[in-house]
């Protein structure tokens, strides 16, 4: 018994050791606007220090302002991660006209709305199998005004 638990501990320190790739949220910006939502993309920077591609498994996003979810989902056919290089990730969050409507409400005189922006990048890792990176971002994001309409 005491051979097991030694094998599980250093295979739980190797595993702790393995490189992984780490990501950040680099800027969130108004893309489009279309007649029942606006585009919003949330640009994610990740660096991949493997030599090979990591294919992408997922990317889901949760985008909040003043405590509330006003968009939700996921990004579709992620990719892959380049190998030993960073990779941009331009994940679409569309966000219904009818929640913008009741933000332009509480929104200040510089028609910028806070936002938080969170993030789930799940990876699929040799050895270890799928591997979730949780990233927060937080600023401010134009709503879009009648100009970007037309």
């Amino acid at each position: 018994m005491e051979l097991v638990d030694k094998a599980k501990n250093f295979v739980a320190e190797k595993v702790a050791n393995i490189k992984k790739p780490e990501a950040t949220v680099s800027d969130v910006d108004l893309s489009s606007v279309h007649r029942d939502r606006v585009e919003y993309i949330a640009k994610i920077s990740v660096n991949n220090p493997y030599s090979h591609p990591l294919p992408i498994c997922e990317v889901s996003y949760t985008l909040k302002s003043d405590g509330r979810v006003i968009a939700s989902g996921n990004m579709p056919d992620p990719g892959s991660l380049k190998a030993s290089d960073i990779t941009i990730l331009n994940v679409p969050v569309n966000v219904p006209h009818s929640i913008l409507v009741s933000l332009v409400r509480d929104i200040s005189r510089d028609w910028d709305i806070d936002y938080e922006l969170e993030v789930g990048l799940t990876i699929d890792l040799p050895i270890i199998g799928n591997f979730t990176i949780p990233l927060s971002s937080k600023g401010e994001v134009k709503l879009p005004t009648l100009s970007d309409f037309f």
